[in-house]
């Protein structure tokens, strides 16, 4: 699409949080007012109404409109902010095991400023699925490389936390 129409979109979303949720239908329409100048076999437009779905609380209604976006190709940057909103959806579903199976395979992709939001929704999966300590030792691994200091060690105790063995020190 045309960078006018990802300005606007870009613009309808930073005006969210103007919208009370008794007007979440209104932000909705936007929304799609947006996607309905697409190509009808955009991945964008499903896209686009699954964040307006999810970010209006209706998690159920997201997941297959992500699920499309997906199947219609949508890749790159967009398509991993899919997989990832699509995981929590799941896990809001009732369906924690498949945002595990979703997000496990990102944990290797190329690196961006999404692994930590990968690393947490899947976290938020496995602890649904009576998996903490693996949740946590992603959560740990996240976070040790923003620490100031001891990088290291919370990492290797991320690391124990679901390889017992040896010492952290």
């Amino acid at each position: 699409m045309n960078e006018d129409w990802e300005e606007r979109t870009a613009a309808a979303w930073a005006r969210f949080d103007d919208y009370e949720e008794e007007r979440a239908a209104d932000f909705r329409g936007v929304i799609d007012a947006l996607v309905a100048e697409l190509p009808a076999d955009s991945p964008l437009g499903p896209f686009e109404q699954a964040c307006a779905w999810d970010s209006t609380g209706h998690s159920d209604k997201a997941v297959p409109l992500y699920r499309e976006a997906l199947a219609r190709g949508l890749s790159g940057y967009k398509g991993r902010r899919a997989r990832i909103q699509l995981a929590s959806s799941l896990r809001n579903i009732g369906q924690a095991d498949e945002g595990v199976k979703l997000l496990t395979p990102e944990l290797v992709a190329p690196s961006d400023e999404l692994d930590d939001a990968v690393r947490a929704c899947l976290a938020l999966c496995l602890a649904d699925l009576g998996r903490e300590r693996e949740g946590l030792a992603l959560v740990i691994g996240a976070l040790a490389p923003h620490l100031p200091r001891y990088q290291r060690s919370m990492a290797n105790y991320a690391r124990l936390l679901v390889e017992p063995g040896e010492s952290a020190g």
